[in-house]
């Protein structure tokens, strides 16, 4: 079987996208690294297939993305939707903030991801 979740072989495109991460990403890691958040485990830079989330809890299998202004470009809408469909065919959960919610509605977004890690 071939494998799908954090492929030896794509470590080092994992290991590019952390170095360079957005501040909104690092706030929210922040919050969520180490069990901070219901307990539950959150990995970064989490590769499904030929794609890598922002944040994934393997235990309940929810990844989160923040999308920051390249995200809302036509060509990028397109690109987001055929990935996140992918990823939701192995029955992960999905959810989407912008680097906006994460900067100003910190909290909120806190309680959105509690809420799904409760379903």
């Amino acid at each position: 079987m071939t494998q799908v979740f954090n492929k030896p072989s794509e470590k080092q495109k994992r290991r590019s996208l952390g170095t360079g991460s957005p501040r909104a990403e690092l706030l929210l890691w922040s919050r969520l690294r180490g069990k901070q958040l219901s307990r539950h485990k959150f990995r970064r830079q989490y590769n499904i297939g030929a794609y890598v989330v922002d944040f994934y809890c393997p235990a309940l299998r929810l990844a989160i993305e923040v999308d920051g202004d390249s995200h809302y470009q036509d060509n990028a809408r397109v690109y987001d939707e055929q990935r996140q469909t992918f990823i939701e065919s192995f029955g992960i959960r999905f959810l989407r903030f912008t680097n906006d919610d994460v900067f100003e509605r910190l909290d909120g977004v806190l309680a959105a991801i509690e809420a799904a890690l409760a379903e």
